[in-house]
């Protein structure tokens, strides 16, 4: 899937503010930052990328807390917003996007089924992070591919503000 007019308009609108992003991405691997990179002359909006899909890289790369992880797990609310945040503080980055879910086959349970995935997006020097839960269907490939579209629309929206 090319996401390529999506991320002209973010690329554009990251030059609009003045700001670089940074991602911090789990369950699907790289696949935003790619389709970030994938235009010419990104560099000068994209800082960098953490893929973070251990608990151990959260927390050592992120510093997501280990009792988020214990107490609600990686795929919740509460450890996207700490990815989200200290993808931005370990970065030189105005704008965050963070992802963690569960891209199938295996690894849902009831309530956290397979497509379950949270976002999270965050501005240097706002108060909050804007995270949102959604549940997409498909494959392994399409839950991937609907989170990173989902991101860039997040971005999109956040940078509109």
């Amino acid at each position: 899937m090319s996401f390529a007019m999506l991320v002209t308009e973010v690329g554009q609108a990251l030059v609009d503010k003045d700001a670089m992003i940074v991602t911090a991405e789990s369950c699907t691997g790289g696949m935003i930052a790619e389709a970030l990179t994938e235009i010419a002359g990104s560099s000068a909006w994209f800082d960098r990328a953490y893929i973070t899909y251990s608990y151990e890289s959260k927390k050592e790369m992120l510093g997501v807390n280990e009792i988020t992880i214990q107490n609600k797990g990686a795929v919740s609310q509460e450890c996207v917003e700490e990815m989200a945040l200290g993808a931005l503080q370990q970065s030189h980055a105005k704008v965050s996007v963070a992802c963690s879910g569960i891209a199938g086959p295996d690894g849902g349970s009831a309530d956290k089924p397979v497509g379950t995935v949270w976002l999270a997006w965050a501005i240097q020097g706002q108060e909050g992070v804007v995270a949102h839960r959604f549940l997409f269907e498909g494959d392994r490939r399409m839950v991937r591919e609907k989170t990173t579209e989902a991101a860039l629309m997040g971005v999109m929206k956040l940078l509109a503000q």
